[in-house]
Order: C-alpha cells, then structure tokens, then sequence
C-alpha cells in the first residue's frame, strides 16, 4: 500500500456517504423531478459540447502516445454525433416508465392482513468501466431515473472525458433541484480508488463492471460489495435439421460480423448433422466473403474443404472461446442433445440461439438452455437492452442474483414488503 493510501482512502469513503446521502434524496425524488434532472442533463452536455469534445481529445492524444488499437480509439472518441445521441439516451430514458413505487404484487389473507410488494431503489450503485465515456451518461441516467446514486469510475485512459460528461449531467440535477453527489465521477486515475470503494460494503450497494474479463475479475476478486457481472459472451448459434439455407446465412453472418468485437456476436456455430451438407457450403462461403476466419470440427472442415471454402481445423480452445474478432469456431453436432451437450459444456450464461422450424425443438432448447437470454429464430446480436425494448441498459448480467440478461429501470430496483393491518395482532 503507497503513503497516499490512507488519503485517498478517506477521500473515497467521503465520496461514498456524499452518495448514500444523494440516495435517499433521489429514492423519494418523484419521476417529474427525475426526468426534468435528465433533459436539464441533455441540454448542458449540448451546451457543452465544446468543454466535452477538448477533454475527449486530450484523451485520445494520450491514449495514441499509449499506442492505443483503433478499435480502442473508436470506443473512446466522442463527437458532435455521438454527443447527440448520449443527449438522446436521456431523454428517451426521461420518456421510460418509472419504475420506484410500482406494485408488482398485492393479496389479502385470512386474517384481514393486506400484503403488497413495492419496487425500491437499491441505495448507491459503483459502476467500473472501461475507455467508454458514453457509458458515463447511460449508467448516470439509468441509475438517477430509477432512485439511485451512483458512483462512476471510468478508465484513466476515459477520466477527462467522463468528468467533462459528469460535470455537463450535475449541472442537470442540479437545476432539477437534486444534489450533484447523485451521480459523482471519480476525480483520480489512481486504481487503488477502485479498490477502496469496493471495500465500503457500509456505504455501496451494488458494483457493476462493465468491460473485459481481467476488469471483471479484479472486480470481483477485490469486492466486499455484491458484485453484478458477466466475464465472457460465448454465444452459439445452433442450426437444426429444419433451418432453412437462406435464414441460416443471415442469422450466421449478422451474428458474427455486424459487430464482431461486442459481447453478444456469436462466436460458435453449431449444425444439426441431418443438415450440414445442405447448409454448411452457403453459410461458410458467405462467412468467407465478410473476411471470417473458420476454424472448424472435422466432419465441417471436411464439408466447407470439398465447397472450396478457406477453413482451418479447430483446437479444443477454440470452443467456449470469446473471439471478440472476426473468428468463429465450427462444430457439427449429432442432434438438438449434441448442441445442447456443447452449450452446457462451453456457454458462459450469455445468449444462446436456435434456427429451427420444429416447434418442439424449439420449446425445448428454450426450456433446456441455461442463459440469460435465449433466442428463436432471431440473431444472438438482440441480446441487448435496447433492442428488447428496455430503454438504455447498464449492462448484461450472467450471475442470476439479483438481475439475468441485459438490466434496465426494473433491474436497478429491488423490492420490498408492505403489510396493512388494523390493529392486526399475531396470535
């Protein structure tokens, strides 16, 4: 531990009460005064725009000195139309129901007792991200609309950026009449500040990280605080007997390559046997024509070698691999068992797909499929907040406890009892 520890330390645990004290501000805020705190937020990050875009290109020459990827470099960059559209998150989640105060269920018992369960506000979310300013905004929003503070601890590479963002979203609520401490960017690039908050189980609620498996793992290695997360989307596409050549192209490729570096692209193909001399030639030769790289079981190298389609043969590491690149493995599986065999063997929980025209193959991998999202005849690449109709999401849980799948307004909340009586006493 470095000299400055204690310091910093106490600085964290400052910022940490400043949320909890924001928190119960925000948990009685009603949705009028929330949503006004959001599109007050989106007209000063447009009003900003300039303070926003100087931080964000300071940002970015330091992370091209790094020698920072390309693809690193996009997710960072930040200009007038992708400002634009974090104005337009917020106000689209202003337009979101509120979910605080929802009753989800109520009955009555023998004795007269009226029982009702409440949706609540968790208290103070810690969110840990990676070189994503948006997310700055997106995490804020969510969290604001539905009763919670949070705490926002950006990447270093991301920390001029997000503070310019986070400064642009205070002056929001503050205008909304909430305190600035509802949503606080960690002002230090220091990491140890991520560890410190994550030891303040007394003051932090929830930590969400959001970013690659060695970020999550340090997470959750580190946290006295519940910790939501996913380390890896190994997601399959399962092609049955029944799956047409035309669908099956299409789920294939737009799994895969649409984005091929995101946590829902499909990174494993499976093929009913029945149906891999019918489908494997056009699915690989399309898949080849994106610039794919397949690296293939023996009975599909064997197909897509006699289509003349380029594949090499696949290693036992290929599966249940995240590729993040324009990579798939390949692997022809006997039947529906066989691929739900292999899904169970290397799925990491993510989103997993079948393409089928057999609705009792279909009822059952939906039924047998142990994920957070299990898609019919629709692209692994819906596996996203947004697309399923949630607004924006902070994230994508694999861990069942307390969220599964892409989490929104409702998986910001928790729920609590209320019990009505007149004088009711237990006899």
């Amino acid at each position: 531990m470095s000299a400055a520890a204690p310091g910093l330390a106490l600085r964290m645990r400052s910022l940490a009460a400043d949320a909890r004290r924001a928190a119960r501000t925000l948990a009685r805020a009603s949705s009028d005064v929330k949503n006004r705190a959001l599109r007050s937020a989106a007209t000063a990050i447009r009003s900003r725009r300039k303070e926003i875009l100087e931080a964000n290109r300071a940002d970015l020459d330091a992370a091209r000195s790094a020698g920072a990827t390309a693809a690193f470099l996009d997710r960072l960059k930040l200009d007038d139309e992708r400002l634009e559209a974090i104005s337009a998150t917020l106000l689209e989640v202003a337009a979101l129901p509120d979910p605080v105060g929802q009753v989800t269920r109520n009955w009555t018992r023998p004795n007269g007792l009226s029982v009702k369960k409440v949706r609540i506000p968790l208290g103070v979310v810690l969110m840990v991200y990676e070189a994503r300013p948006d997310v700055t905004v997106e995490a804020a929003a969510l969290c604001v609309k539905s009763g919670n503070a949070c705490i926002l601890r950006p990447g270093s590479d991301a920390l001029a950026s997000s503070l310019a963002l986070g400064n642009a979203f205070a002056e929001g609520l503050e205008e909304a009449g909430l305190p600035a401490a509802s949503a606080q960017v960690v002002p230090v690039p220091d990491r140890e500040a991520t560890f410190e908050l994550l030891a303040l189980d007394d003051l932090i609620d929830l930590a969400i990280p959001r970013g690659g498996p060695g970020l999550i793992r340090a997470v959750a290695e580190r946290s006295r605080v519940p910790v939501v997360k996913h380390y890896q989307g190994v997601c399959h596409l399962f092609l049955d007997e029944s799956a047409g050549v035309d669908d099956a192209v299409s789920l294939t490729v737009n799994g895969k390559v649409q984005r091929p570096g995101v946590c829902n692209a499909t990174e494993c193909l499976l093929v009913h046997r029945g149906a891999a001399d019918r489908l494997l030639p056009a699915v690989g030769k399309a898949l080849a024509a994106q610039g794919v790289e397949l690296r293939c079981d023996p009975t599909s190298l064997a197909i897509l070698g006699r289509a003349g389609v380029p594949c090499s043969a696949a290693c036992e590491e290929d599966y249940g691999k995240e590729f993040l690149d324009k990579i798939l493995a390949l692997r022809v599986v006997g039947d529906l068992d066989g691929a739900l065999e292999h899904i169970a063997r290397y799925g990491s929980l993510h989103t997993e797909a079948i393409l089928t025209n057999d609705l009792a193959a279909a009822r059952r991998f939906e039924r047998e499929v142990e994920a957070s999202a299990v898609m019919v005849n629709a692209s692994t690449r819906f596996n996203d907040g947004g697309e399923l109709g949630l607004g924006a999401e902070i994230g994508i849980s694999t861990t069942k406890l307390h969220a599964f799948g892409p989490m929104g307004l409702e998986e910001l909340t928790t729920q609590k009892y209320v019990v009505e009586g007149r004088g009711h006493i237990r006899s």
